[in-house]
Protein backbone atom coordinates (compact mmCIF):
# COMPACT_ATOMS: atom_id res chain seq x y z
CA UNK A 1 0.00 0.00 0.00
CA UNK A 2 1.36 3.51 -0.72
CA UNK A 3 2.03 5.98 2.04
CA UNK A 4 -1.09 7.53 3.53
CA UNK A 5 -1.40 10.98 1.82
CA UNK A 6 -1.15 13.18 4.92
CA UNK A 7 1.81 11.14 6.13
CA UNK A 8 3.52 11.50 2.75
CA UNK A 9 3.00 15.27 2.94
CA UNK A 10 4.56 15.42 6.41
CA UNK A 11 7.61 13.46 5.25
CA UNK A 12 7.97 15.70 2.18
CA UNK A 13 7.83 18.80 4.38
CA UNK A 14 10.52 17.40 6.70
CA UNK A 15 12.73 16.59 3.71
CA UNK A 16 12.29 20.11 2.29
CA UNK A 17 13.28 21.72 5.58
CA UNK A 18 16.56 19.82 5.59
CA UNK A 19 16.92 19.96 9.38
CA UNK A 20 19.72 17.93 10.96
CA UNK A 21 18.86 14.45 12.20
CA UNK A 22 18.42 13.94 15.93
CA UNK A 23 21.43 11.60 15.99
CA UNK A 24 23.61 14.38 14.56
CA UNK A 25 23.01 16.60 17.59
CA UNK A 26 24.21 16.68 21.15
CA UNK A 27 21.88 14.81 23.50
CA UNK A 28 20.40 17.97 25.04
CA UNK A 29 19.74 19.40 21.57
CA UNK A 30 18.09 16.22 20.31
CA UNK A 31 15.80 16.15 23.33
CA UNK A 32 14.83 19.76 22.77
CA UNK A 33 14.25 19.18 19.06
CA UNK A 34 12.08 16.15 19.78
CA UNK A 35 9.87 18.27 22.02
CA UNK A 36 9.54 20.86 19.26
CA UNK A 37 8.60 18.16 16.73
CA UNK A 38 5.41 17.19 18.54
CA UNK A 39 2.18 18.24 16.76
CA UNK A 40 0.67 21.53 17.90
CA UNK A 41 -2.91 20.37 18.37
CA UNK A 42 -5.77 21.46 20.64
CA UNK A 43 -5.46 20.11 24.15
CA UNK A 44 -7.56 17.11 25.10
CA UNK A 45 -9.36 18.02 28.32
CA UNK A 46 -9.24 15.56 31.22
CA UNK A 47 -10.70 15.91 34.70
CA UNK A 48 -7.35 16.52 36.41
CA UNK A 49 -3.59 16.21 35.98
CA UNK A 50 -1.20 15.80 38.90
CA UNK A 51 2.60 15.51 39.00
CA UNK A 52 4.12 13.39 41.74
CA UNK A 53 7.46 11.91 42.75
CA UNK A 54 7.49 8.25 43.72
CA UNK A 55 10.23 6.02 45.13
CA UNK A 56 12.47 4.38 42.54
CA UNK A 57 15.23 1.78 42.77
CA UNK A 58 17.98 4.43 42.89
CA UNK A 59 16.24 7.82 42.88
CA UNK A 60 12.78 9.36 42.89
CA UNK A 61 10.78 8.88 39.68
CA UNK A 62 8.53 11.67 38.36
CA UNK A 63 5.06 10.49 37.34
CA UNK A 64 2.08 12.35 35.93
CA UNK A 65 -1.41 11.18 36.80
CA UNK A 66 -4.34 11.84 34.47
CA UNK A 67 -7.88 11.29 35.77
CA UNK A 68 -10.91 11.02 33.46
CA UNK A 69 -13.41 12.04 36.17
CA UNK A 70 -13.84 12.30 39.92
CA UNK A 71 -15.20 8.74 40.01
CA UNK A 72 -12.95 5.73 40.62
CA UNK A 73 -11.52 4.22 37.42
CA UNK A 74 -9.09 1.47 36.36
CA UNK A 75 -5.38 2.28 36.16
CA UNK A 76 -3.09 2.18 33.14
CA UNK A 77 0.67 2.70 33.58
CA UNK A 78 2.23 4.24 30.46
CA UNK A 79 5.83 4.53 29.28
CA UNK A 80 6.78 7.10 26.66
CA UNK A 81 8.80 6.42 23.53
CA UNK A 82 11.96 8.12 22.32
CA UNK A 83 14.56 5.38 22.06
CA UNK A 84 15.25 5.45 25.82
CA UNK A 85 17.27 8.62 25.09
CA UNK A 86 14.76 11.36 24.27
CA UNK A 87 11.12 11.93 25.19
CA UNK A 88 9.48 12.86 28.48
CA UNK A 89 6.14 13.46 30.13
CA UNK A 90 5.46 16.49 27.95
CA UNK A 91 6.26 14.90 24.57
CA UNK A 92 3.66 12.20 25.24
CA UNK A 93 1.14 14.27 27.13
CA UNK A 94 -1.41 14.08 24.31
CA UNK A 95 -1.08 10.30 24.00
CA UNK A 96 -1.83 9.92 27.70
CA UNK A 97 -4.81 12.25 27.48
CA UNK A 98 -6.15 10.24 24.53
CA UNK A 99 -5.91 7.05 26.57
CA UNK A 100 -7.33 8.63 29.73
CA UNK A 101 -10.44 9.96 27.98
CA UNK A 102 -10.92 7.19 25.44
CA UNK A 103 -10.42 4.27 27.82
CA UNK A 104 -11.97 6.06 30.83
CA UNK A 105 -9.02 5.12 32.98
CA UNK A 106 -6.50 6.77 35.27
CA UNK A 107 -3.19 7.03 33.43
CA UNK A 108 0.08 7.01 35.36
CA UNK A 109 2.75 8.30 32.96
CA UNK A 110 6.31 7.44 34.00
CA UNK A 111 9.34 9.69 33.48
CA UNK A 112 11.91 6.89 33.73
CA UNK A 113 15.65 7.59 33.67
CA UNK A 114 17.11 8.16 30.22
CA UNK A 115 20.33 7.06 28.56
CA UNK A 116 23.19 7.72 28.16
CA UNK A 117 23.19 9.14 31.69
CA UNK A 118 21.47 5.96 32.88
CA UNK A 119 22.05 2.91 30.73
CA UNK A 120 20.18 -0.42 30.66
CA UNK A 121 18.64 -1.72 32.92
CA UNK A 122 17.84 1.60 34.64
CA UNK A 123 14.75 2.29 32.52
CA UNK A 124 12.99 -1.08 32.97
CA UNK A 125 13.78 -1.06 36.69
CA UNK A 126 12.18 2.38 37.03
CA UNK A 127 9.16 1.27 35.03
CA UNK A 128 8.72 -1.87 37.12
CA UNK A 129 8.94 0.23 40.29
CA UNK A 130 6.20 2.46 38.89
CA UNK A 131 4.00 -0.56 38.17
CA UNK A 132 4.49 -1.79 41.74
CA UNK A 133 3.72 1.67 43.14
CA UNK A 134 0.55 2.05 41.09
CA UNK A 135 -0.68 -1.42 42.04
CA UNK A 136 0.00 -0.78 45.73
CA UNK A 137 -1.63 2.65 45.75
CA UNK A 138 -5.01 2.07 44.14
CA UNK A 139 -6.78 3.53 47.16
CA UNK A 140 -4.76 6.74 47.19
CA UNK A 141 -5.23 7.01 43.42
CA UNK A 142 -9.00 6.73 43.95
CA UNK A 143 -8.87 3.81 41.53
CA UNK A 144 -11.07 0.78 41.09
CA UNK A 145 -9.68 -2.48 42.48
CA UNK A 146 -8.14 -4.88 40.00
CA UNK A 147 -5.09 -5.40 37.85
CA UNK A 148 -3.53 -2.41 36.15
CA UNK A 149 -2.53 -2.37 32.49
CA UNK A 150 0.82 -1.32 31.06
CA UNK A 151 1.72 0.13 27.70
CA UNK A 152 3.84 2.42 25.63
CA UNK A 153 5.04 3.28 22.16
CA UNK A 154 8.35 2.29 20.57
CA UNK A 155 10.90 2.22 23.42
CA UNK A 156 7.91 2.57 25.74
CA UNK A 157 6.42 -0.55 24.19
CA UNK A 158 9.72 -2.30 24.79
CA UNK A 159 9.57 -1.25 28.44
CA UNK A 160 5.96 -2.40 28.79
CA UNK A 161 6.93 -5.83 27.45
CA UNK A 162 9.94 -5.92 29.79
CA UNK A 163 7.79 -4.96 32.78
CA UNK A 164 5.33 -7.76 31.96
CA UNK A 165 8.23 -10.22 31.99
CA UNK A 166 9.53 -8.77 35.25
CA UNK A 167 6.13 -8.98 36.93
CA UNK A 168 5.76 -12.61 35.90
CA UNK A 169 9.27 -13.65 36.94
CA UNK A 170 9.34 -11.66 40.18
CA UNK A 171 5.84 -12.64 41.30
CA UNK A 172 4.91 -9.01 40.93
CA UNK A 173 1.58 -7.27 40.44
CA UNK A 174 -1.06 -8.71 38.15
CA UNK A 175 -1.27 -6.96 34.76
CA UNK A 176 -4.56 -6.68 32.90
CA UNK A 177 -2.97 -6.28 29.47
CA UNK A 178 0.05 -5.01 27.54
CA UNK A 179 -0.53 -2.19 25.04
CA UNK A 180 2.47 -2.47 22.69
CA UNK A 181 2.47 0.32 20.13
CA UNK A 182 5.12 -0.35 17.43
CA UNK A 183 7.39 -1.79 20.14
CA UNK A 184 11.13 -2.37 20.05
CA UNK A 185 11.61 -6.07 20.77
CA UNK A 186 14.87 -7.10 19.06
CA UNK A 187 18.26 -5.40 19.26
CA UNK A 188 19.73 -7.25 16.27
CA UNK A 189 18.13 -4.89 13.70
CA UNK A 190 18.29 -7.64 11.08
CA UNK A 191 14.65 -7.96 10.02
CA UNK A 192 13.27 -7.39 6.54
CA UNK A 193 11.51 -4.21 7.64
CA UNK A 194 14.86 -2.80 8.79
CA UNK A 195 16.14 -3.30 5.26
CA UNK A 196 12.98 -2.11 3.47
CA UNK A 197 12.39 0.91 5.69
CA UNK A 198 15.95 1.83 6.62
CA UNK A 199 15.61 5.46 5.52
CA UNK A 200 13.00 7.98 4.51
CA UNK A 201 10.25 7.17 7.01
CA UNK A 202 11.19 9.38 9.98
CA UNK A 203 12.62 6.60 12.15
CA UNK A 204 15.70 5.23 10.42
CA UNK A 205 18.05 2.33 10.96
CA UNK A 206 20.83 4.80 11.75
CA UNK A 207 18.72 6.46 14.43
CA UNK A 208 17.83 3.13 16.02
CA UNK A 209 21.51 2.17 16.07
CA UNK A 210 22.23 5.51 17.80
CA UNK A 211 19.53 4.79 20.37
CA UNK A 212 20.83 1.29 21.10
CA UNK A 213 24.43 2.51 21.38
CA UNK A 214 23.40 5.00 24.05
CA UNK A 215 20.93 2.78 25.87
CA UNK A 216 22.78 -0.53 25.92
CA UNK A 217 26.41 -0.06 24.86
CA UNK A 218 27.33 -3.55 26.09
CA UNK A 219 26.48 -5.67 23.05
CA UNK A 220 26.19 -8.85 25.12
CA UNK A 221 23.48 -7.31 27.29
CA UNK A 222 21.29 -6.60 24.26
CA UNK A 223 20.30 -10.28 24.24
CA UNK A 224 18.83 -9.91 27.74
CA UNK A 225 15.04 -10.33 27.45
CA UNK A 226 14.54 -7.08 29.34
CA UNK A 227 16.33 -5.36 26.46
CA UNK A 228 15.12 -7.64 23.65
CA UNK A 229 11.88 -9.29 24.81
CA UNK A 230 11.74 -11.51 21.71
CA UNK A 231 14.88 -13.24 23.06
CA UNK A 232 13.04 -14.57 26.11
CA UNK A 233 13.05 -18.37 26.18
CA UNK A 234 9.55 -18.63 27.59
CA UNK A 235 6.67 -16.19 27.03
CA UNK A 236 3.98 -18.33 28.64
CA UNK A 237 1.94 -16.80 31.42
CA UNK A 238 2.22 -13.23 30.20
CA UNK A 239 -0.81 -10.92 30.17
CA UNK A 240 -2.94 -10.43 27.05
CA UNK A 241 -1.47 -8.03 24.50
CA UNK A 242 -2.45 -5.68 21.74
CA UNK A 243 0.47 -5.25 19.32
CA UNK A 244 0.21 -2.47 16.77
CA UNK A 245 2.73 -2.00 13.96
CA UNK A 246 3.12 0.34 10.98
CA UNK A 247 3.82 -0.74 7.41
CA UNK A 248 6.64 1.75 6.79
CA UNK A 249 8.51 1.26 10.06
CA UNK A 250 11.87 -0.44 10.66
CA UNK A 251 10.33 -1.97 13.80
CA UNK A 252 7.38 -3.57 12.00
CA UNK A 253 8.71 -7.11 11.71
CA UNK A 254 10.09 -7.41 15.23
CA UNK A 255 6.80 -6.24 16.71
CA UNK A 256 4.92 -8.83 14.67
CA UNK A 257 7.51 -11.51 15.49
CA UNK A 258 6.98 -10.84 19.18
CA UNK A 259 3.22 -11.10 18.73
CA UNK A 260 3.66 -14.45 16.96
CA UNK A 261 5.83 -15.76 19.78
CA UNK A 262 3.29 -14.65 22.37
CA UNK A 263 0.53 -16.42 20.46
CA UNK A 264 2.65 -19.59 20.21
CA UNK A 265 3.12 -19.43 24.00
CA UNK A 266 -0.63 -19.40 24.53
CA UNK A 267 -0.98 -15.68 25.28
CA UNK A 268 -4.14 -13.93 24.09
CA UNK A 269 -2.93 -11.45 21.46
CA UNK A 270 -4.50 -9.06 18.98
CA UNK A 271 -2.06 -7.84 16.33
CA UNK A 272 -2.79 -5.13 13.81
CA UNK A 273 -0.58 -3.67 11.10
CA UNK A 274 -1.53 -0.16 9.99
CA UNK A 275 -0.84 -0.03 6.28
CA UNK A 276 0.34 3.23 4.77
CA UNK A 277 1.52 4.61 8.11
CA UNK A 278 4.93 5.19 9.67
CA UNK A 279 6.49 4.94 13.12
CA UNK A 280 4.96 7.47 15.49
CA UNK A 281 1.48 7.48 13.97
CA UNK A 282 -0.25 7.13 17.36
CA UNK A 283 0.70 10.71 18.22
CA UNK A 284 -0.68 11.94 14.87
CA UNK A 285 -4.27 10.89 15.57
CA UNK A 286 -5.36 14.51 15.90
CA UNK A 287 -4.65 15.16 12.23
CA UNK A 288 -4.45 11.82 10.39
CA UNK A 289 -7.70 9.87 10.16
CA UNK A 290 -5.97 6.52 9.66
CA UNK A 291 -3.97 7.10 12.84
CA UNK A 292 -7.19 7.78 14.73
CA UNK A 293 -8.10 4.15 14.07
CA UNK A 294 -5.04 3.12 16.09
CA UNK A 295 -6.07 5.18 19.11
CA UNK A 296 -9.62 3.84 18.87
CA UNK A 297 -8.32 0.27 18.76
CA UNK A 298 -6.05 0.86 21.77
CA UNK A 299 -8.70 2.39 24.01
CA UNK A 300 -11.23 -0.28 23.05
CA UNK A 301 -8.73 -2.98 24.05
CA UNK A 302 -8.02 -1.24 27.36
CA UNK A 303 -11.72 -0.93 28.15
CA UNK A 304 -12.17 -4.63 27.45
CA UNK A 305 -9.17 -5.61 29.59
CA UNK A 306 -10.43 -3.55 32.51
CA UNK A 307 -14.05 -4.62 32.10
CA UNK A 308 -14.78 -0.97 31.48
CA UNK A 309 -17.03 -1.33 28.41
Amino acid sequence: MPLEPATAAILAHIAEEGAPELYEMAIAESRSMYREMQPNLPEIVVHSVEDLMIDGPDSAIPVRIYRPSAAPAPVHVHFHGGGWVIGDLDTHDRDCREICVGADCIVVAVDYRLAPEHIFPAAPEDCYAALCWASANLDSLCALPGAVSVGGDSAGGNLAAAVALMARDRNGPAIAMQLLIYPVTDATMESGSYRDNADGYLLSRTMMSWFWDHYCPDLALRADPLASPVAAEDLAGLPPALVMTAEFDPLRDEGEAYAERLIAAGVEVEVRRFDGLIHGFFSQAGMIEAAREGVDLAVKALRKAHGNL
